[in-house]
């Protein structure tokens, strides 16, 4: 425990603070401003840095960009590899895992070791990994990198020891599973074709054994070379040189016969007993010509043979379509017995597998189900159904439906939230699944006891809204809702001119607010509006209330010592500007002008619509046209229901919202606010007159600054908060230009936070700062962003408009003199000032219908280093003050005369009703460089901390971790990809970690932190990442994570019968490890019989890495005593077992001594007495 002694009230006055918000006394980290003490102030902290840790927990969504597929038949358990070296493991719902190969390198095959508990990845820097899955977070036993020759494919026998590994030259190695040790046994090209063949066969694309003998390998070459090796006499029993490349094949159960699938659209069917031309060949979508030649059609990737006990085999394929028809979609063939399906996908197929009844390959198939892996979607086929209906998928893999714009994260819950959520969504579930369970059912799971209702909310790209039920570490959809259905839909002739007032994805969501307490939703969209939802469980006849707000700033310049200086143009080396693909773009604002004043982007529907129970819309704000400008973008919300007011700010001004009375109370620019408080000179400017014709998106300039400084802006100058301007990526309207040597010198003319140079919808996956659409390619678009901002390239310096980039309701003290708190709104700007406004509010529900409220705007000014990024508010013991809230009232109810629906408000205390209001608050405030606190109402700055120098945050929030009493921390992360963890209010720093390093914009768009020590953020465009900064939670994880293997007999093979054995149906069995093994120690005393037929592998040829799976537990118990111990137990076990090896090799070399010494000595008797001629 540590007391802590500050300033209270008492002061009129704050200890002194610079422009730039530092304390004059200096800006240690938690260091108190120097101020005089009338009396204490003693706040124990209970948090300390051991209660802090950074830990991935789980991730959710489709695995981006996918590469392999495959399944383990008796655990009942699906494996995904992807591009960027991850594999999702996959089992009944709640079993869910991400391993990441440390290499990044791609995944290009998978192999499970059927009901081992194993699993073995190829990846593309020729490395073979095994998998330990017997543990809930699995790790790597062994690796084994090929340094000669590429891997293309990998086959895996069932309950085979021994990996077929087949390279880009032909050969084909054998791999032990166990010791992951390569075989000297090895299949060369030259010997497995013919000699008199003159080209290379090429890569390896298929390796199987024959169901009918294990003893034979059958190896597939991509030229169309195929080769049935005996393993047993090293020798090929026959060859087949076919004209068309080979992608895949695939056996008939009893061996005798195998399908192959090539690049022609065709399938051939061979025989064992005649090799020398295929017994069947078909083209299942080639039409015949006039001529009788088949129409080419597109190559069959891979192909599966089936066979069934009572009806006709399947045979499923991909691809094979013909070139008549362009842009078709990809296609699953399912052929069974005459009937050909055709299923058309909304995505290509990456891979596809089919689940069978027996993991025997020799043993009738009888298919039940097609697992498809696709480039954005997981679907499972039912084959047992002629219609072939798809499975219900329970994992979120639709995440990316449409692309994320936003994130929002709600940890501790009302507990009857997630069932009203459910019980709506439910009702709009789609129809026509698959009655049977779904397939992939292996592992277990069960609630750990730290679970809580968590909420999880994702804005998209195309308007909708999802709420996903994010408890114990799960996540399932909950309700969607689609706010374009607010708005009118261009007809006609209003195509083309929506089309120029609005963007590619006008409905896309740039930001939430939610109150879980009173329901209320409020959503900001790309088209400068915000949708006000009030949630009713039944369903309603309304008309939407649709408010216009005409928010334009017309004066503001920031006079500043190196506003020339610093003054930036967005031009490329030769000057030019580049054309914007925008209907304004050659045209005078002057004919054009007229027609866009006043207008929105969108038209609400003005009629009496019908809504369904759920999320009903109430009221829309729209920001209009100005003078044939496009409207700001909106930068900050809040909402409070029990204020009922709604409050918007971009880089123009402020706007507040009665959403009770729907009428606009306040309308202020940004100096407006200020009146005579304004720490900045200003320079009036009108910009209409120095307005010139422009078909560029940039501005232009008489100084030029390199992209790299521009770059190195953080998010607030031209994308506020992280925020950018749009969800999707294409350019909007050119701003205006300043005239170069006008009144104003050659300062450039910005247009501010609100809106940068270009307006393209951008998803959270593709955001980044704001440059000329010329240097960015569409890989550049993802990845650009800057880690750290010059001092000399500051807020104050860089912009001309000051945008308001958070906004806070609560019961706070608008001046210094106030006794009692009142109804205040806190608003931060990107100058790093801090406004306070007190409003009046009526209290008695009739007269709050009816009277006005009343906001004044004082002089009050806070100032903190950069953009003002979060408020919050603690009482005077310490713990997190919550700001009112209504509770949720269903207005669409049937009334009832006895229970009459009256508003409810909590922690609601107008002004001059509070008894205990005399005690006064902390208001924290985070911006991008320093964090403070302040107490009020004699703004005092308590503590100060410089959270960061060379760099910025991107996300600051006031969370608790709800296992400790009075546990109130800052949480930050910076730009740099640091997660830091500040104590309140004494802001010491508990947690300094570098965890993620920042690639692109999407992670800052979607880092959000919550209550219980958790975080999250998109990972991908199709994944998010869960992550704990919690001890407690890392110390739990296991118990509550999934069990991937479960113990599970092996199904026993089918008795095939006397006759069947009697006329040679029987499999034929060898022993692979006479031919295959080797010398598993590395003493190597002396050959063993195996490897004496194998031979030595060479140690050229791979390289075994092993894996720090083995050492887990060691590991885990490394931070104290008992880790030291067991280190020194492990030292000397292998001091010991080194001094063993020692002296068996001194003994063995002693041996070897005497053995040469003897056979000399004979050799010295023999020639004795033989003479020169006798040699």
């Amino acid at each position: 425990m540590k007391k802590f002694r500050k300033v209270l009230d008492g002061l009129t006055t704050s200890s002194p603070v610079n422009a730039g918000g530092s304390p004059a006394c200096g800006s240690a980290a938690g260091t108190p401003t120097a101020a005089p003490t009338p009396r204490e102030l003693d706040i124990q902290e209970t948090l300390m840095s051991e209660h802090f840790q950074i830990c991935k927990t789980v991730r959710h969504g489709f695995p981006y960009q996918p590469t392999a597929l495959t399944f383990d038949p008796v655990q009942k358990i699906l494996a995904i590899g992807s591009r960027s070296g991850g594999v999702r493991i996959l089992g009944r719902p709640g079993v869910d895992c991400f391993c990441q190969h440390e290499s990044g390198a791609a995944v290009l095959q998978l192999q499970f070791l059927i009901n081992e508990g194993a699993l073995v990845t190829a990846c593309a820097d020729d490395t073979l990994h095994l998998w330990n899955l017997r543990q809930r977070r699995p790790a790597i036993l062994h690796s084994l990198k090929f340094n000669r020759e590429r891997i293309t494919f990998c086959h895996l026998p069932f309950q085979s020891k021994w990996l077929y590994v087949g390279t880009e030259r032909g050969n084909t190695h054998i791999v032990n599973v166990e010791s992951f040790i390569l075989s000297g046994y090895v299949i060369m090209w030259n010997k497995a074709i013919e000699l008199s063949t003159k080209t290379h066969p090429g890569p390896i694309v298929h390796l199987s054994d024959s169901p009918k003998d294990e003893g034979k390998l059958l190896i597939g070459f991509e030229s169309g070379t195929i080769v049935m090796w005996d393993l047993r006499s090293k020798r090929a029993d026959f060859r087949i040189y076919y004209d068309e490349a080979i992608h895949s094949v695939s056996w008939h159960h009893e061996g005798r016969q195998f399908m192959c699938s090539h690049s022609d659209g065709s399938l051939s069917m061979w025989n064992l007993r005649n090799t020398a031309k295929p017994f069947q060949v078909t083209f299942p979508h080639g039409k015949s010509q006039r001529d009788g030649r088949k129409e080419s059609c597109k190559p069959i990737l891979k192909v599966e043979y089936k066979t069934c006990r009572n009806s006709e085999s399947f045979v499923i394929f991909s691809g094979g379509l013909s070139y008549d028809k362009a842009g078709r979609r990809p296609t699953l063939t399912i052929m069974h017995g005459k009937a050909i399906t055709v299923l058309e996908m909304d995505h290509p197929i990456v891979e596809f597998l089919v689940l069978c009844e027996t993991p025997y390959l020799n043993e009738v198939q009888e298919p039940y189900a097609a697992v498809v892996l696709l480039e954005k979607d997981l679907i499972v086929v039912d084959l047992t159904q002629s219609s072939f209906p798809i499975f219900e998928n329970p994992y979120p893999m639709d995440i990316h439906e449409s692309p994320v714009t936003c994130t929002a994260y709600f940890a501790d819950c009302p507990p009857d939230i997630i069932p009203v959520l459910y019980s709506i969504g439910a009702k709009h579930k789609k129809t026509g699944y698959s009655h049977k369970e779904w397939p992939v059912s292996g592992g277990t799971w069960t609630v750990g006891s730290q679970s809580y209702p968590e909420i999880i909310i994702t804005g998209h790209a195309d308007g909708s809204i999802k709420f996903w039920d994010a408890t114990a570490i799960t996540l399932q959809m909950l309700y969607k809702l689609k706010t374009s259905k607010v708005f009118e839909k261009p007809k006609g002739s209003e195509t083309a001119r929506g089309a120029e007032l609005v963007e590619e994805d006008p409905y896309a969501v740039q930001m939430v607010s939610w109150c879980p307490q009173s329901r209320i939703f409020c959503v900001v969209g790309i088209s400068a509006h915000i949708i006000l939802y009030c949630f009713s469980r039944h369903d309603s006849n309304t008309a939407i209330t649709s408010l216009e707000v005409r928010l334009q700033c017309e004066v503001e310049d920031v006079i500043s010592p190196s506003d020339t200086e610093n003054a930036v143009c967005l031009m490329d080396a030769g000057g030019h500007s580049p054309q914007p693909p925008s209907p304004r773009g050659n045209t005078p604002d002057g004919a054009r002008d007229g027609a866009r004043d006043s207008i929105p982007c969108l038209k609400v529907k003005d009629r009496v619509i019908r809504m369904p129970p759920g999320y009903q819309a109430e009221l829309v704000v729209q920001l209009l046209w100005v003078d044939g400008e496009p409207p700001q973008q909106i930068t900050s919300l809040d909402l409070n229901s029990a204020y009922g007011l709604l409050a918007l700010g971009n880089c123009n001004g402020l706007v507040v919202v009665d959403y009770l009375q729907k009428t606009i109370i306040l309308c202020m620019t940004t100096l407006e606010l200020y009146g005579s408080a304004d720490p900045f000179q200003r320079l009036t400017r009108s910009p209409r007159k120095n307005r010139q014709s422009t078909s560029g998106l940039t501005e232009l300039s008489d100084n030029q600054v390199s992209l790299d400084q521009e770059r190195s802006k953080s998010p607030t100058s031209d994308h506020v908060n992280g925020h950018c301007t749009s969800p999707t990526s294409q350019a909007c309207p050119p701003g205006r230009p300043r005239v170069p040597g006008g009144p104003e010198g050659p300062r450039l003319a910005r247009r501010g936070p609100g809106r940068p140079p270009f307006r393209k919808a951008q998803s959270a996956a593709c955001m980044e700062v704001s440059l000329p659409v010329s240097f960015l390619t569409e890989e550049s678009r993802e990845n650009s962003f800057s880690r750290s901002r010059s001092s000399s390239v500051s807020s104050i310096d860089r912009d001309t408009k000051e945008a308001v980039t958070t906004l806070h309701f609560a019961e706070s003290y608008g001046r210094r003199s106030d006794v009692l708190p009142a109804p205040c709104l806190w608003v931060g700007t990107s100058l790093g000032l801090v406004l306070i406004v007190p409003m009046s509010i009526p209290t008695d529900e009739q007269e709050r219908m009816e009277e006005p409220v009343t906001i004044a705007p004082t002089s009050t000014v806070l100032m903190l280093k950069g953009s003002v990024l979060r408020f919050s508010f603690l009482d005077c013991t310490g713990g997190l003050i919550h700001s009112p809230h209504e509770a949720w009232r269903d207005t669409h109810a049937p009334d009832d005369p006895e229970r009459p629906r009256r508003r409810r408000l909590v922690n609601f205390s107008p002004c001059f009703s509070q008894e205990a209001g005399g005690d006064g608050h902390l208001a924290v405030v985070c911006s991008e460089r320093q964090a403070k606190v302040f107490f009020m109402p004699s703004q005092a700055c308590l503590y100060v901390h410089n959270i960061t120098e060379s760099s910025f945050v991107l996300r600051a929030d006031v969370v608790a971790i709800s296992n400790i009493s009075n546990s109130v921390c800052l949480a930050c992360f910076c730009a740099n990809g640091h997660i830091m963890i500040l104590s309140l209010p004494s802001l010491r720093p508990l947690l300094d970690v570098h965890y993620l390093p920042l690639t692109d914009m999407r992670i800052a768009r979607t880092f959000c932190f919550t209550n219980g020590g958790q975080a999250l953020y998109l990972s991908s465009p199709t994944e998010i990442q869960r992550i704990t900064y919690s001890q407690e939670m890392c110390d739990n994880l296991q118990e509550m994570l999934g069990e991937l293997f479960t113990p599970t007999d092996t199904p026993e093979a089918q008795n095939r019968g006397f006759l069947k054995g009697f006329f040679g149906g029987n499999t034929q069995t060898f022993d692979r490890e006479e031919l295959y093994s080797v010398l598993m120690t590395q003493r190597r005393v002396c050959p063993i019989v195996g490897e004496a037929a194998a031979g030595k592998a060479s140690r050229s040829l791979a390289q075994h890495i092993p894996g720090q799976g083995s050492v887990e537990g060691v590991r885990a118990a490394a931070g104290g005593a008992v880790g030291e111990l067991a280190r020194a137990r492990i030292a000397l076990d292998e001091r010991g077992q080194r001094l063993g090896e020692l002296e068996e090799r001194t003994a063995l070399m002693m041996a070897s001594a005497e053995t040469f010494s003897k056979h000399a000595h004979e050799l010295m008797l023999k020639c004795k007495d033989k003479k020169w001629y006798q040699f």
